[in-house]
């Protein structure tokens, strides 16, 4: 859960970065309701920060004059880049960073000198970026607390959902968070099991810091290790087929869709795990070859439906 202290100071960095906003306005950037602002506004007044306040429904504040912060020196690409960066965020699944994201574009735009503004309202008017459709949101606690465990060589525990939604309780050593394939995945080694495991951070709940410490071992590559994994990583669905092309031809076709590729006669087997069929169909069917379906049977009847939607839009 976001920490109401920090939305309060949020709230106060909107106030120095705009001449006058409405209740209404505060509320929809912070995602509350209007009490909720009006509260804020207090525990403001109470820190001794001078706000001025009009009256009506839902209100409009304003800084006094004079309440400012020397300006950040940033380059133009800079200002750009941290913008973007925070407009992305979305894009990752941490939609639930909206306060936070407020909270740093009010600073940029407060303490940045007005020629490198523009950066910021550019991107904030001109720049479109929303998530994909297999974006998968994921807890801003979990990941926070992850990372921090992470750089403290610390235990976590929590508890874990599988694909199949079976509970389960782990305690791991934490080695890395890696963002691939629209996810967030945590690495570690299992205590109970004693192996290395990956978790899928958007089924991760109650994430906790132990007071154990362990030793990250300072060669392991997170990307190195997922890359060999991915294919396999925990899914509904675990996808077995066979498609008439060229094993080389194959590697360069499917090599951003984590799927395991071997050579098979004339052509290549494809093996993989999924949650979502109908897109792995689809791209199967782009490529224009044979393909023959081992498993699972869903897969088949997704390319059935397929097939009825395209006799429904030809005819």
């Amino acid at each position: 859960m976001y920490d109401p202290i920090m939305r309060v100071f949020t709230v106060l960095e909107i106030l120095q970065a705009r001449d006058r906003v409405t209740g209404a306005d505060l509320a929809a950037r912070l995602e509350v309701d209007l009490r909720t602002v009006q509260r804020y506004i207090v525990r403001l007044k109470d820190l001794g920060i001078p706000v001025d306040s009009s009256p009506g429904v839902g209100g409009a504040y304003r800084l006094r004059p004079g309440y400012r912060l020397p300006p950040l020196l940033l380059t133009n690409e800079e200002a750009f880049a941290l913008s973007l960066g925070l407009q992305a965020l979305n894009q990752v699944g941490l939609a639930a960073f909206a306060p936070a994201t407020e909270g740093a574009r009010a600073k940029l735009a407060r303490v940045l000198p007005e020629s490198l503004r523009e950066s910021i309202r550019t991107v904030q008017e001109v720049v479109a970026i929303e998530p994909g459709p297999w974006v998968v949101p994921t807890s801003v606690e979990s990941l926070t607390r992850a990372a921090t465990a992470i750089r403290a060589s610390r235990r976590v525990r929590f508890g874990y959902r599988s694909h199949t939604d079976a509970a389960t309780h782990r305690e791991i050593e934490p080695y890395a968070v890696l963002h691939t394939d629209d996810r967030w995945y945590l690495i570690g080694h299992d205590i109970a099991r004693k192996a290395l495991r990956t978790f899928r951070l958007d089924r991760v709940e109650h994430l906790e810091l132990c007071s154990t410490t362990f030793q990250r071992p300072p060669e392991f590559d997170a990307r190195q290790y997922l890359a060999g994994r991915m294919p396999f990583l925990q899914s509904t669905h675990q996808i077995d087929v066979w498609i008439d092309m060229p094993m080389e031809e194959a590697q360069k076709n499917f090599a951003l869709w984590r799927i395991a590729a071997e050579p098979e006669g004339d052509g290549t087997r494809l093996r993989c795990s999924r949650d979502q069929l109908e897109l792995f169909a689809a791209m199967l069917l782009s490529t224009g070859r044979r393909i023959v379906v081992r498993s699972p049977q869903a897969l088949r009847d997704t390319f059935r439906r397929l097939a009825a939607g395209a006799l429904q839009a030809a005819g």
